[in-house]
């Protein structure tokens, strides 16, 4: 019985959405399996062929020594900024649990008779002149 050689033609859209996915980071080696082409050669010709010169593309930053220290002292700022809103949630939770309980326990009239409000109690009071 003859054997049948199986010639495998792929199209320009298939063989560039490989190259897509490789210039996202897969390896020659993953397409190939996952797509069950031949050799892993032939997955490297298309990135020849399709690529921008068969590279990957990674965002290379390039700054100054002063750039770069202020990109830290940025990334400091912010840790420092979402721990001090953290505190102050924790700060405000607490708050209004004591009102919660003072309310429960002298009622709302008692508030309102020292001319007292639960919000003007969870906000810092202005400045007398």
């Amino acid at each position: 019985m003859p054997t049948t050689e199986i010639y495998k033609r792929y199209s320009e859209a298939f063989k560039r959405q490989v190259v897509a996915e490789y210039e996202q980071g897969s390896s020659a080696s993953a397409l190939s399996r996952k797509y069950g082409i031949g050799a892993i050669n032939t997955v490297l010709t298309w990135v020849k062929q399709y690529a921008h010169e068969g590279l990957r593309h990674e965002t290379v930053h390039i700054q100054t020594a002063a750039e770069a220290t202020q990109v830290q002292q940025l990334h400091q700022e912010i840790t420092l900024l979402r721990q001090a809103l953290a505190d102050l949630t924790v700060q405000k939770l607490l708050l209004e649990g004591r009102v919660k309980v003072y309310q429960e326990t002298y009622g709302e009239s008692v508030l309102k008779k020292n001319g007292l409000t639960s919000s003007s109690m969870l906000t810092k009071p202005e400045a007398e002149p």
